[in-house]
């Protein structure tokens, strides 16, 4: 498969001047395991930059747009804006998707597996951008596809607590209270990725993946409320 190095600089709205750094951003670890010799890494290590800064370019934002709110509000804030939904729904948005280097069974995923794949290609773009361009010019790509999701995490109240209002729409709707397993974890000690399933009884209800348990519940959570039309 080539890389449409010309293509995905023009969705990403930026021209790289390390074109292979640019690539390196789409190469998902199982293409490694089907092209052995292929000449870049995988694209975790961009991600692991990337989510550094792009917490950082949010934490940014929103002190400054919102001067009288409580640190409380604006970590909320943050975690919805941050979370594996709304950065894989601006992935999606820039189209970056055809571009993605995958082993074929990968290729056929679709739902959370995609989700998940293309909130960390997300990352690893911004990863990629900051060695490349330097912050200033990240947090721009950062302000033009995740900033404007501000105003409808505030409006639907996205910002609260999802484990908690899941709990409390699955006690009304149901009577019973969610339980949370863990199904795997991938990665290095320093950069896991955990995933784990809620389910309300017998019942999986979703998935989610975060690089802690707790991040991961909250992301399920999140998929749950949703999958559910309660959010």
């Amino acid at each position: 498969m080539q890389f449409q190095t010309q293509k995905a600089e023009d969705a990403i709205g930026i021209v790289f001047k390390d074109k292979e750094l640019l690539m390196q951003a789409f190469v998902h670890r199982s293409y490694l395991n089907e092209n052995p010799d292929f000449k870049l890494e995988h694209n975790e290590r961009l991600e692991f930059l990337g989510d550094a800064v792009l917490e950082l370019a949010v934490t940014n934002f929103l002190f400054h747009k919102y001067p009288k709110n409580p640190e409380g509000d604006l970590t909320a804030y943050r975690s919805a804006l941050v979370n594996t939904q709304t950065i894989s729904e601006a992935s999606s948005d820039l189209g970056v998707n055809d571009f993605l280097l995958l082993s074929k069974g990968e290729a056929k995923d679709t739902g959370r597996a995609r989700q998940t794949i293309l909130a960390d290609l997300f990352e690893a773009i911004i990863g990629a951008i900051y060695l490349d361009q330097g912050f200033e010019i990240a947090e721009g790509f950062v302000a033009k596809n995740l900033f404007g999701k501000i105003d409808e995490v505030i409006s639907k109240r996205l910002w609260q607590d999802s484990k908690s209002y899941f709990q409390e729409k699955a006690q009304e709707v149901f009577g019973s209270t969610p339980n949370y397993k863990v199904m795997g974890e991938v990665g290095p000690d320093h950069d896991k990725r955990f995933t784990v399933a809620v389910y309300i009884g017998d019942r999986l209800s979703a998935t989610g993946s975060g690089h802690s348990k707790q991040e991961a519940e909250q992301d399920a959570a999140l998929a749950a409320l949703t999958a559910n039309s309660w959010r």
